[in-house]
């Protein structure tokens, strides 16, 4: 039997701000950059949770395993799973640890039995999304997307914006993110410059527009967050 291993695809969910994703794995390993989004994975039959990542997760899986998945934006994944994005940081678990296992077997058997699990994946998730009420996480994203928290005094500025203290702050951002501001600062400017390099701009231009200080420092932070710098990352 011959096994047609499919080019990983993504497109808009029906979620506000989700992506729907879907991948047939080639065999071997397979790195994850972290992104600040946790997400809900149809692998084969079974239904699993992926948590924030801090450092880039290597996993495997047998060619022509089949994967789908719902790419929550940062911070609005844990009002859906119920329970903070600090206890899924780093975990891959079963959707049945966070729900309960009748719960998690109704949306499986849903999803299985429609023609295009994928498609019906992204359909059952939106039914149950409620949309989020924390003005606070829209704010720490606005702030991270527009550079303000780029900078030494950039957190403290950020808290006392929201009136909070920095401690408050961070144990929020935690909830919501997995980290805090300043690690979801790196972790999504980091994505913004490797988005920036893959167009095949020089990496020392895409240090100056992305707001590290040098090459070097850019490649310091690509290394320490994915294990490899971005040379051999984008080869």
């Amino acid at each position: 039997m011959t096994v047609m291993v499919e080019p990983y695809r993504e497109r808009a969910a029906r979620v506000a701000g989700a992506d729907l994703w879907t991948r047939t794995a080639e065999g071997g390993d397979f790195r994850i950059l972290p992104d600040g989004c946790m997400d809900l994975l149809l692998v084969d039959d079974g239904l699993v949770v992926a948590g924030p990542d801090e450092r880039a997760w290597t996993g495997s899986a047998p060619r022509g395993t089949r994967f789908a998945g719902i790419r929550f934006g940062p911070g609005t994944a844990p009002g859906f799973f119920g329970v903070p994005a600090r206890e899924l940081l780093n975990e891959r678990v079963p959707l049945a640890e966070l729900w309960s296992p009748n719960r998690t077997r109704r949306l499986l058997d849903r999803i299985r039995s429609a023609p295009d699990p994928a498609t019906a994946l992204d359909i059952e998730v939106a039914k149950l999304v409620e949309e989020p009420t924390d003005r606070l996480i829209s704010y720490v994203l606005r702030s991270v997307r527009d550079g303000l928290l780029r900078g030494t005094a950039g957190v403290s500025r950020l808290a006392a914006t929201v009136g909070l203290s920095e401690r408050q702050l961070h144990r929020r951002s935690l909830d919501a993110f997995g980290y805090g501001p300043k690690m979801l600062d790196r972790v999504l400017w980091m994505n913004v410059a490797l988005d920036h390099a893959r167009t095949g701009l020089a990496l020392a231009d895409v240090a100056m527009l992305t707001g590290y200080a040098d090459q070097a420092h850019l490649t310091r932070d690509v290394k320490a967050l994915t294990g490899l710098p971005p040379k051999i990352l984008l080869a």
